[in-house]
């Protein structure tokens, strides 16, 4: 067979094991946060079908998965009890994606290009971070916090690190024996041969650790993982689940009500606001370095958002968690996450007892794992050597994200980089130069392209600075743009300010007026 039509082969071969390697993930993270939302477990998996085949159809990004977002669920939680149920938070949901589609249609995706590199560099790493984190208590078997949730405080009065220091005193031997071995096997796989086959390595973790527990099972070993450190996917007609209680419909009767539209677009501007800042995350992640369109992107949610608040789920964004996952295994087209949909969906009418056999530990050393590769030294590295300016934005990211939840984090890191945006504008318009002519010094004010009202308290310092006798020259030729009040402050100094304190000044370049930025 040619190299030619190997390659589209060897693709697709990659996309559906990346699809695969993602499933195995996204079951725990779907009925993780479908628990920490406060709404039915089937939600959680109906979401993560319809983000999988749905959006994945419709969405321009390669590598992106869609599905229950964490960032969500204090919402999610707050809104089912304020509506009244979860039928009226549906209609919320759906009406959401209407308005998402909105913000695609006109155009609201430009959003996406106003985020630093710091906070976006900040976001990947603080979710690596979290990874390895909130994994860790379920690497050993201690699982009191749903897998899916990523918000510092925890609901049994935990938080994100005391949780770390219960699991040492309460963790249970089987569990931690499979974590530490899939662990290894994940750690040592790349270094092997076997990493340039199609067969991953989290695939294999994942049989392993089911192994281990079957070998513990059946010599009647103590160590034997039960039911609570398992995979749990509700089983239609044995767990008191009918299929009514999978599809539940929105209650349509309260379209007219005022707090219904209200919870809908909040639903829909928060979860635009964090599939932009995910999209453009994973776009980084994406091995082809494609960009994925912002505004297709809105619509596909919209579209997702609608189908699953018709059918029962969750309100859905992209995920960092899963697009990491599906990124590292290798998936370089839509299919991996169409896949993974598709698999969500069979596993509920056909495999729920054979994913119910996979241990919790297993899954929780691939997202460590997924967690380092985010979080790598190198990536502090790179960010310290741009300087203080991209640095400290990328640092405050990080612990606001891990202390607070991931919107929130980002708020911060964005109001963080924008205080150096300003400070480097108000810096940047206004500079002296001191030159000699002859034994005389003169000093010249330098304005740059655009000086508006920020440069105004620097400029008035500079002018302040010189006295009796000092020459200057207030140099203008480089100038496009000043600010009215400025251009006043700059012709008061000179007619009347300068004179009174003795100082020579003159003006070079400078317009009687200048037209208005907007204009």
């Amino acid at each position: 067979m040619s190299e030619a039509h190997t390659r589209p082969f060897q693709s697709v071969g990659r996309d559906l094991i990346g699809g695969i390697v993602v499933f195995l993930v996204a079951i725990p993270l779907c009925l993780g946060i479908a628990l920490a939302s406060g709404a039915p477990l089937m939600s959680g998996l109906l979401t993560g079908i319809v983000g999988g085949v749905v959006v994945g159809l419709l969405s321009g990004s390669h590598v992106s998965v869609s599905g229950p977002a964490a960032g969500l669920a204090a919402i999610v939680l707050a809104q089912i009890e304020g509506l009244g149920g979860f039928q009226p938070f549906l209609l919320a949901v759906a009406l959401a994606g209407f308005m998402q589609v909105a913000f695609g249609v006109f155009r609201g995706g430009a959003l996406a290009n106003f985020f630093p590199n710091s906070v976006i560099r900040g976001l990947l790493a603080a979710i690596g971070v979290l990874l390895i984190l909130k994994q860790l208590p379920h690497l050993v078997g201690h699982d009191t916090d749903p897998v899916g949730e990523m918000a510092y405080e925890q609901a049994d009065g935990d938080n994100t690190f005391t949780a770390i220091e219960t699991a040492m005193d309460s963790f249970l031997p089987g569990a931690a024996l499979v974590g530490f071995v899939c662990f290894a096997v994940l750690v040592i796989w790349p270094k092997t041969p076997l990493s340039r086959s199609l067969f991953p390595a989290p695939l294999a973790a994942v049989f392993l650790g089911v192994a281990i527990n079957e070998l513990l099972a059946a010599t009647g070993s103590a160590w034997v993982i039960t039911s609570t450190h398992l995979v749990a996917v509700p089983v239609v007609g044995v767990d008191g689940v009918t299929w009514s209680d999978v599809l539940v419909m929105p209650e349509f009767a309260r379209i007219g009500d005022p707090a219904i539209w209200l919870a809908a677009l909040t639903i829909a501007i928060v979860a635009s606001l964090e599939t932009l800042l995910n999209l453009d995350a994973t776009d980084r992640l994406d091995p082809q370095k494609r960009h994925s369109p912002p505004n297709r992107e809105l619509v596909a949610q919209g579209v997702g958002n609608t189908v699953s608040g018709m059918i029962g789920g969750l309100p859905m964004t992209s995920v960092i968690v899963r697009s990491s996952v599906n990124a590292q295994s290798g998936a370089s087209t839509r299919l991996s996450a169409i896949t993974h949909g598709l698999l969500l969906l069979g596993s509920i009418a056909l495999l729920p007892d054979l994913l119910n056999r996979i241990p919790l530990a297993s899954l929780a050393a691939i997202l460590i794992v997924t967690g380092f590769k985010l979080a790598s030294p190198q990536i502090f590295r790179s960010l310290w050597t741009q300087g203080t300016s991209q640095f400290i934005p990328f640092v405050v990211t990080i612990l606001a994200i891990v202390y607070t939840d991931l919107l929130v984090g980002v708020i911060i890191g964005l109001v963080t980089s924008f205080v150096f945006v300003l400070r480097r504008n108000v810096r940047g318009g206004v500079r002296v130069q001191v030159e000699e002519d002859g034994g005389a010094v003169l000093h010249r004010v330098k304005l740059g392209a655009e000086v508006s009202f920020l440069n105004k308290a620097r400029l008035l310092n500079t002018l302040d600075s010189f006295g009796d006798g000092d020459q200057i020259v207030i140099d203008a030729t480089m100038c496009d743009d000043i600010d009215p009040d400025v251009l006043g402050t700059i012709n008061d100094y000179v007619s009347e300010r300068a004179p009174k304190r003795g100082v020579d000044a003159q003006l070079l370049g400078l317009k009687s007026s200048y037209p208005m930025r907007d204009a």
